[in-house]
């Protein structure tokens, strides 16, 4: 997070930590279910955006709240946020578990997004290919799981056994577990209400994703009024930290200096 301020806030009593950078048009990027990667890949959208990257609730550096057992407890907890920190009209992003967040906090109050993008996201249930489960993996199978070359997560873990980095870990997968435990797929009924999403919207996929496969994105693509589909060949899940074209295609997007599809476009 080298340049971003940090900041606390107490929404619903829980203290929640939100990081800024830059100025311009608010950009908030809503994380996925692990957060040891870091976001350096948002360092160049400061450079054109005001940047505001929260930890959600049982993730990082904000507190834990038990009482959130569902993913629309965090999209209404984001629209706290958002009201907190005195944002009107923003730009929105959300990656995975963080790209269901941005689609269902969109649905609620599709006025306040702008533009949307949605970076491999989850939430929506498709049943064939399935969507892979992190929560039930080996640890073996993890790394191939989340990366297209699973040797490009070495830098992101520790060396040996770190105690610190475990607990991170397990923190953020039982807070993912309280609102995935019953509907580890996602929410039947997100489909049904993508029609809401009338605002532009960017989907960025890796093309070899095991946890949410690319034949997803055309569920996406049928369901959203106004998309477009970038897909990155070399990377999978986390694909952010696989190639740095998924963070261009996010900032081109929002600054429409570039193309919205590379492929897929919807006719």
């Amino acid at each position: 997070m080298a340049g971003f301020e940090r900041h606390e806030l107490t929404l619903g009593g829980i203290r929640t930590v939100v990081h800024t950078k830059g100025e311009g048009t608010p950009l908030v990027f809503l994380h996925g279910a692990g957060t040891f990667t870091g976001f350096s890949f948002a360092q160049d959208w400061a450079k054109t955006h005001r940047v505001i990257i929260p930890y959600h609730p049982g993730f990082g550096e904000s507190d834990d709240d038990k009482r959130i057992d569902c993913i629309g407890d965090y999209a209404l907890h984001c629209l706290d946020l958002f009201d907190a920190l005195g944002l009107g009209q923003i730009h929105l992003a959300g990656y995975s578990f963080g790209g269901w967040m941005a689609a269902e906090t969109a649905i609620l109050q599709p006025e306040r997004v702008a533009k949307l993008a949605l970076i491999g996201p989850a939430g929506l249930v498709v049943r064939d290919p399935p969507s892979g489960d992190l929560l039930s993996a080996h640890p073996r199978d993890v790394p191939g799981l989340l990366m297209h070359h699973p040797e490009k997560l070495k830098p992101f873990m520790p060396a040996g056994h770190d105690i610190e980095f475990l607990t991170l870990r397990y923190r953020e997968q039982t807070a993912i577990a309280r609102v995935v435990w019953e509907k580890p797929s996602g929410n039947p009924k997100l489909e049904r209400w993508l029609h809401r999403l009338r605002m532009p919207v960017q989907l960025v996929w890796g093309e070899h994703d095991r946890l949410r496969p690319l034949a997803h994105a055309q569920r996406w693509l049928a369901a959203l009024p106004d998309a477009r589909l970038a897909v990155l060949p070399d990377a999978g899940h986390l694909v952010l930290e696989e190639t740095t074209e998924a963070a261009q295609h996010v900032i081109g997007f929002f600054t429409g200096k570039k193309p919205r599809a590379t492929k897929g476009k919807k006719p």
